[in-house]
């Protein structure tokens, strides 16, 4: 697995960058050579917060903790990936690497303010089902994911959580 860290945002030392290496070496038994983990560490009152996003073919998993000091913020977020793995056991066996399962704060709204855009995210949609599009966005523990459904002539699609704990779809015509 190859593994990127963006440090820009703290002052992370090689002492712990070798340290997360060594624990991102245990998602190895999970993942083909051709994984990257990404790895971010920023400082956020006064804590290390480590984030850690695994690609591996079209599936992503991401965690992200915080914690006194950067050993543990690592730690807990590898740990979290792996936790993720080991709950959609059943679901994942077929897409990760033969033999691995052997061993919200509210905004303040503005009166009268133009909306600001604040982040673009970027990626390329793979044709996928609509059971395998829930999957990821629970993976990546999100309130939606953007997707081509394969079922449905490639249409561009979001799934997303109800309150009631299902799923709904968005289909563009």
């Amino acid at each position: 697995m190859k593994i990127n860290f963006d440090r820009r945002k703290s002052s992370v030392s090689d002492q712990t960058i070798a340290a997360a290496e060594k624990k991102l070496a245990k998602l190895d038994r999970f993942f083909n050579e051709d994984a990257v983990a990404d790895v971010k560490f920023s400082e956020v009152r006064g804590q290390t917060v480590a984030e850690v996003t695994v690609r591996s073919a079209h599936m992503y998993f991401r965690a992200e903790d915080r914690a006194g000091d950067e050993y543990a913020a690592v730690d807990a977020a590898v740990d979290a990936i792996v936790r993720q793995i080991r709950k959609n056991k059943t679901k994942l066996e077929k897409r990760l690497r033969d033999g691995a399962f052997e061993r919200s704060v509210e905004p303040t709204p503005i009166a009268d303010a133009e909306p600001e855009m604040v982040r673009r995210k970027r990626f390329e949609l793979k044709p996928m089902t609509e059971e395998e599009a829930a999957l990821q966005m629970e993976l990546l523990n999100h309130r939606f994911y953007l997707f081509k459904n394969s079922e449905a002539e490639n249409r561009i699609c979001v799934v997303y959580g109800r309150e009631d704990g299902g799923y709904g779809i968005i289909e563009a015509e």
